[in-house]
């Protein structure tokens, strides 16, 4: 069996129990060595064979995966993250169902979410914020054109903008005629990992302060009022709103 598992944003205690016996029990395991803490792998058995596919094609990689499957041996192939988010493996499955392969998915933690509790922060805050935007600029992989960076900043929703770091200069210019020079921003490096960085500002100053910190690759950008100090308390947990649990109590 092959078994697709998201290895969380970085830090090895956020690998899913589930993941973690899956890795700790292959025969095979292939990793996106350029982004997966290779910590999560230290449980290995010690005959496991170990693939770094930083250094691989997809041919190669379905290659290992087939001829793995074939003969009877479990593979674990590690995505960091969540591996539903850009994580490349549609075309990965797509292939495996055509040779008629067994797979599973399992989820793990994305860095979004690792970015969230590094700020500590909600990204849903009432009266500020109920929507969620997952995107990146465009560079050498275009995005479609209803999906520019522009024309989504327009909701002023949460927006989180992957693979754009090396960019900022030119993703604090498009956002800011639709949020305004002066809504937070924070850059997140390697976030839940050793080594996290942390960079907050505004549209006006996060480049400058991004710059400063040496910070390239490997981080996620967020913006928003979510991370201001305004919002509104839940009705979740209001005395004055009754819910199927709190219904008639005084």
């Amino acid at each position: 069996m092959i078994h697709f598992i998201g290895a969380g944003p970085g830090d090895p205690e956020l690998l899913t129990v589930k993941g973690k016996r899956l890795i700790d029990g292959a025969d095979v395991i292939i990793y996106a060595g350029s982004l997966v803490n290779e910590k999560v792998l230290d449980g290995r058995r010690p005959s496991a064979k170990v693939y770094n596919s930083a250094y691989m094609n997809l041919e190669e990689v379905l290659k290992v995966m087939e001829e793995s499957a074939k003969a009877g041996l479990d593979v674990a192939r590690v995505h960091t993250g969540d591996p539903s988010i850009f994580g490349a493996i549609r075309e990965q499955m797509d292939a495996l169902d055509a040779l008629g392969l067994d797979y599973e998915v399992i989820p793990g933690v994305s860095s979004f979410l690792g970015v969230a509790a590094s700020l500590k922060k909600e990204y849903t805050l009432p009266g500020v914020s109920q929507t969620v935007i997952l995107t990146r600029m465009e560079g050498r992989t275009p995005v479609p054109e209803k999906e520019k960076l522009a024309d989504l900043a327009k909701h002023q929703a949460t927006m989180i903008i992957f693979l754009s770091v090396g960019m900022i200069d030119e993703l604090a210019k498009t956002l800011i005629p639709a949020y305004g020079e002066n809504v937070p921003a924070a850059v997140v490096y390697k976030a839940t990992w050793e080594d996290e960085k942390i960079v907050r500002g505004t549209l006006a100053d996060i480049a400058v302060k991004v710059r400063e910190a040496g910070i390239t690759k490997t981080a996620l950008t967020v913006v928003g009022n979510f991370l201001g100090s305004d919002y509104e308390l839940s009705k979740l947990y209001d005395k004055t709103f009754t819910t199927e649990f709190r219904e008639g109590r005084p």
